[in-house]
């Protein structure tokens, strides 16, 4: 049964989205609301909605480049195929997908100065007898997408899909590319050691208080305050926070991975600035090199052929040129923080040889 929301909750879902969960007191202010009654509020929120407090890296600027892996994998083999997409220490998330085909989908954060031996890596992976095809490419940050009001219907305490308005919208839209999804030039590592460790910290629980990572990470708490404000902060080492939850009954409805692609940067960047306040999309990213996006989708089902029908309406009005999908099963997804643990010195450490001693190991046991 669906639980709604009201108008209300909604702002106050879009004000986490924008100042984050750490800043109760500033978001109070913007709603002029008492800071207990918001904090209820959003007790109640996540109680109701099992609501997550995300906080992604700004990969950009702690040196690493990310990369998306699509691999099909060999029937019979597919159980093999998420340990073969983890040898490399450098992943992030590896989801199932199906479809067509049975498969996995792969995001890594590489250190920018190996990427040559990341393309290496899934050549090795592409050789092996569990995998039968593979698909990679490089892409920028992933720009987040939280609730908006946009679509929000009051009434119904829901969103709504107007299809027809989104292609307006579309028609209209921004011509320049959100700053996350801007292709960057330099990957600076801005971090140090600590900083490094607080990241991967937060990233478990944004909401975690910064007393209680110093226990964790046996530090003095004044030394993790001035980290966290003076580095983390200062130096955008944060890329965006994510009130993450089920917007619609996940018994009906399903979770999928996008690939689009437009034949200039205009249309590239209109479509992005059309997702940005729509309640079915959850994240987006610029394919680096091309004029593609790659669009993380959460839509009911009873939506998706809408969805699919105005993508091709959009095709044969000369805004989009193709698109591609797989369809993701998150019961069997699994994600980790920035590989921390390989953070030495202010520099990296990639173990290219044991990537591939490892993907070549676990290939010899299915054997």
């Amino acid at each position: 049964m669906q639980k709604n929301l009201d108008s209300l909750d909604v702002k106050i879902l879009a004000c986490l989205d924008e100042y984050g969960p750490r800043n109760l007191s500033l978001i109070a202010r913007r709603l002029d609301i008492h800071t207990e009654t918001l904090r209820k509020r959003v007790e109640r929120l996540v109680s109701r909605f099992f609501i997550e407090f995300l906080m992604m890296p700004y990969h950009t600027n702690i040196g690493l480049k990310k990369s998306l892996v699509f691999a099909d994998a060999v029937p019979g083999k597919e159980e093999f195929l998420p340990k073969c997409m983890k040898a490399n220490d450098f992943w992030i998330y590896i989801g199932r997908y199906y479809g067509r085909f049975e498969g996995c989908y792969g995001v890594y954060a590489i250190p920018v100065e190996f990427q040559n031996d990341f393309k290496e890596f899934v050549q090795e992976l592409k050789k092996s007898e569990i995998i039968r095809n593979v698909h990679y490419f490089w892409s920028t940050c992933v720009q987040t997408v939280n609730p908006t009001e946009n679509w929000f219907d009051e009434e119904s305490g829901w969103w709504v899909f107007n299809w027809d308005n989104w292609v307006k919208e579309f028609s209209e839209g921004d011509k320049k590319l959100p700053p996350t999804l801007v292709e960057p030039e330099r990957f600076p590592i801005n971090a140090d050691d600590i900083d490094v460790l607080i990241l991967a910290k937060l990233e478990v629980d944004y909401t975690r208080p910064l007393t209680r990572i110093a226990r964790i990470l046996n530090m003095n708490s004044k030394t993790v305050e001035y980290h966290y404000r003076n580095h983390i902060l200062k130096r955008g080492l944060i890329e965006k926070t994510q009130v993450f939850f089920d917007r619609f009954n996940k018994e009906t409805a399903d979770f999928y991975v996008f690939t689009l692609y437009f034949d200039s940067e205009k249309k590239t960047a209109k479509f992005a600035s059309s997702l940005l306040d729509k309640p079915f999309a959850y994240g987006l990213g610029k394919i680096i090199g091309e004029h593609g996006i790659v669009a993380h989708l959460y839509l009911p089902k009873k939506e998706f052929r809408a969805f699919i029908k105005t993508l091709s309406q959009l095709i044969r009005e000369g805004h989009l040129q193709s698109y591609e999908y797989v369809i993701e099963d998150i019961r069997e997804k699994q994600g980790q923080t920035i590989s921390y643990e390989y953070f030495k010195n202010g520099e990296w450490v990639y173990d290219h040889k044991r990537h591939l001693e490892t993907l070549r190991k676990i290939v010899n046991e299915v054997k």
